[in-house]
């Protein structure tokens, strides 16, 4: 596969399915799975996924048993992202034998004990929140590979504020400060360009606003226990890529050079970083891909808890 492409970002959330679904932690999907079943004896359980992106995480809690009677919204900013959703959970239903009815808002499965409605929105996080604010609550939160892309002390109240006491929420995937690819290039370089790529998340502003930070796992601990949060269990999900037998499963090898092609784009300009040596170390890392030779290391966390208010 050449690496010179224009690259999708619905391809790139669709190939790291299986990255995600290895790194999930899996102590803390349990713990999951057990308080929405109580929490599910009323049903339906009304469910809100920020960031929600092409839907995966609807598959992996309905195929996980996590999920059978619920209201499910899910909002993403990109419209693309939405758009794939709504195809790719439609496709994914009736490959599943779900009765799969199309609606103006999003999408009904339907099959034997469960029943799920979903909303898919367009539309950010921040106009959500101003406009369901003090209106609707949710039940359980989630936010998939998502938190570390907002500045979370001041976004964690106005999501528990959606939340009714005694709410659950599942913030999964939150990078934690450590990147690695092996074999390495030139342990120096590859250290300063980690070094730079995540000063980049640090110092990311989105209209004005700080929004991101690149060891906000770590953080979320102190973060969630300040707004209120009851902490129940938490535990690492680290991404960790790696070929078998000269490849990768499914379509990790795109994976793995969007993650190349997102550092080349994150750190092009950078005065800290001579152009040439970044595009010899980017070549080099999408040849290592193409050959079947890179391993990719990601350090993250997952968390489980309750916000009563």
């Amino acid at each position: 596969m050449p690496y010179l492409v224009d690259y999708s970002f619905p391809r790139y959330l669709a190939a790291k399915k299986s990255v995600d679904d290895r790194a999930i932690n899996s102590r803390i999907w349990e713990m999951l799975r057990r308080e929405v079943r109580v929490a599910g004896g009323q049903p339906p359980l009304r469910v809100l996924e920020i960031g929600a992106g092409i839907g995966t995480m609807v598959e992996r809690l309905i195929d996980g048993g996590a999920l059978d009677q619920a209201h499910y919204t899910a909002i993403d900013a990109s419209a693309e992202n939405i758009a794939s959703a709504r195809r790719r959970l439609a496709d994914w239903g009736r490959e599943r034998s779900f009765a799969v009815a199309e609606t103006s808002s999003g999408l009904i499965l339907d099959r034997q004990a469960v029943h799920v409605t979903l909303d898919l929105e367009v539309i950010d996080l921040f106009d959500f929140l101003r406009r369901e604010g003090g209106t609707h609550t949710w039940d359980l939160l989630l936010a998939h590979a998502f938190l570390d892309l907002v500045d979370v002390p001041s976004t964690l109240p106005q999501l528990f504020s959606l939340l009714p006491g005694a709410g659950l929420f599942y913030f999964t995937l939150n990078f934690d400060g450590l990147s690695a690819m092996l074999p390495a290039f030139d342990p120096e370089l590859d250290e300063h360009i980690f070094r730079l790529y995540h000063r980049t998340m640090d110092e990311r502003y989105v209209n004005g606003v700080p929004s991101g930070n690149s060891r906000t796992g770590r953080h979320l601990f102190g973060h969630l226990r300040q707004a209120g949060a009851e902490i129940l269990g938490a535990g690492a999900s680290d991404w960790v890529v790696y070929p078998t037998g000269g490849d990768y499963p499914g379509d990790e090898a795109y994976f793995l050079h969007f993650i190349v092609h997102t550092v080349h784009t994150s750190l092009a300009g950078d005065a800290e970083l001579k152009p040439e040596r970044l595009s010899s170390w980017v070549a080099q890392r999408h040849a290592q891909v193409e050959r079947g030779e890179l391993v990719y290391i990601a350090h993250q966390l997952d968390f489980f808890g309750r916000y009563s208010g």
